[in-house]
């Protein structure tokens, strides 16, 4: 059902004037969405009210409730034919509602409420879907979705994932809202967050690090109400620059359970690393920040590294943002192993000596989908230099596309080795003080691949066709004698 509600909404979508991309689809799908879901949660918190002798008191005012102006509701159960369409639809969207729902940011509590978090959203979107007949449309649709059972929140949070994972292919740069989930589990899994510690990711796109790690520890061990309470307001942080992917990362969490998401929209490198104080720190950083990008001089003057390199950026800032003790699961190119340039080296140096580099990574090219990078994935402790680092290099009898993506039974030699970290035909040790100490290169060279013989010489090659020659002039000599 959710999943030809979907594609019936993108069939919508694709015919308004407002929607040109699977990124103005997932945008707009989303905001709908949302608002059907804030009323089942409403519905659900006034029910749990009832049950325990207390009153509720709706967030949202009744003339802007989904029952009011999307789906009121006749005796027999269907939308009224007389509720809002066409351009008073789209009026009362654009010039009433949308400003009513931006307000709740500066009303709200505080920043890790459920308001404040509609506040946000409806500050940072507007409504692209001209058509008031389509909105109508696409409203009636979300309108048969339910959220009020776990089943029904898990297949739309399934669903709504794929619809992130097609934005990696609808151009706009989407391919940065999305890692692999098989890779992302992989890394939880290696990093092993523990209930009670603090999670971070500073490049959150569309925070699929922080519903990993959120489903890795609400599935490893039974939860207290106190536990429960911890995962929802005290455990996962995020920050993310750009506007769709911080409303989609929010909406994902939301839809995965985490009801008032601590995501941010901010750009993380704007903040100065000499400000980051110890209460500013996280236990645990998970992130694939942006490769590619380059960051602007004033940006730069925040960091000791001076590189227009984003993910170097990035890096210096998990680096620091990180407890002693932290523990971090980051994915960078892997030039970031072997760059000559100054800032590549110092960068590599301050990683070695400032953390224990573990484990390395890495992945084939292919790995992410539309993007021709290979990357690597660093794993680091902070507070102990590194002595030796083992590495793994994923080697595939496939080449990875968007039809044959990664899967976790391609990395599950990876998890196995990993905890013993031992010599094998894909996994290496390097000794930290037999490396260059003027380039701290790190280049991911496999001493234990089979080695391919050797090219034979021109003159060997050339003796051989000779005795080939001679040997073809007998046969052919005893042929002719038979006839």
């Amino acid at each position: 059902m959710f999943e030809q509600t979907f594609k019936n909404i993108d069939d919508i979508l694709h015919k308004d004037a407002g929607c040109g991309s699977e990124l103005d689809y997932v945008e707009q799908t989303s905001w709908v969405l949302f608002l059907k879901y804030l009323d089942d949660f409403e519905k659900d918190k006034k029910t749990a009210a009832e049950l325990s002798g207390k009153t509720h008191t709706n967030i949202i005012a009744h003339e802007y409730q989904w029952k009011t102006w999307a789906a009121p509701k006749l005796k027999n159960g269907k939308i009224d034919h007389n509720a809002l369409t066409g351009d008073d639809l789209s009026d009362f969207v654009n010039i009433k509602l949308f400003p009513y729902l931006k307000k709740f940011k500066t009303t709200a509590e505080s920043a890790n409420t459920i308001e404040y978090k509609i506040g946000e959203i409806f500050s940072e979107l507007k409504n692209r879907i001209q058509s008031g007949y389509n909105l109508r449309e696409v409203v009636n649709l979300i309108d048969d979705l339910r959220f009020r059972t776990h089943a029904e929140k898990h297949e739309m949070s399934h669903l709504y994932e794929s619809k992130i994972k097609n934005m990696g292919n609808a151009g706009r740069n989407g391919g940065e809202y999305y890692t692999p989930r098989p890779l992302i589990k992989t890394i939880v899994k290696i990093v092993a967050p523990e209930m009670g510690n603090t999670i971070y990711d500073g490049a959150a796109g569309s925070a699929g690090f922080l519903v990993e790690a959120f489903n890795y520890l609400k599935q490893n061990k039974k939860l207290s109400t106190a536990d429960t309470i911890t995962l929802q307001k005290s455990t996962f942080y995020g920050k993310e620059k750009k506007s769709l992917a911080y409303i989609i990362g929010i909406m994902n969490m939301i839809l995965h359970g985490v009801e008032a998401p601590n995501i941010i929209h901010t750009n993380s490198l704007a903040e100065n690393l000499a400000d980051i104080q110890e209460k500013d720190r996280y236990d645990v950083v998970l992130a694939n920040p942006p490769f590619g990008g380059k960051e602007r001089a004033e940006v730069q003057q925040n960091f000791p590294i001076k590189t227009g390199e984003t993910a170097s950026l990035f890096l210096q800032h998990f680096i620091k943002i990180l407890k002693a003790g932290g523990k971090a699961g980051v994915v960078i190119k892997n030039t970031f192993l072997s760059n000559t340039d100054n800032a590549s080296i110092a960068l590599r140096k301050e990683l070695l000596t400032s953390c224990n580099l573990h484990s390395v990574l890495d992945l084939p090219g292919g790995t992410f989908t539309g993007a021709g990078v290979k990357t690597v994935v660093l794993f680091f402790d902070k507070g102990i230099s590194t002595q030796k680092t083992w590495f793994y290099q994923l080697n595939l009898n496939r080449n990875l596309g968007k039809t044959n993506p990664l899967n976790e039974k391609d990395l599950a030699e990876f998890v196995e080795l990993q905890k013993t970290k031992p010599e094998s035909e894909n996994s290496w040790t390097v000794i930290i003080k037999d490396i260059d100490p003027t380039t701290f290169d790190l280049s991911a060279k496999n001493p234990n691949t089979p080695e391919e013989p050797p090219l034979r010489q021109p003159e060997e090659i050339l003796k051989e066709i000779k005795t080939l020659d001679k040997e073809s002039e007998t046969i052919l000599g005893s042929i002719l004698e038979l006839i």
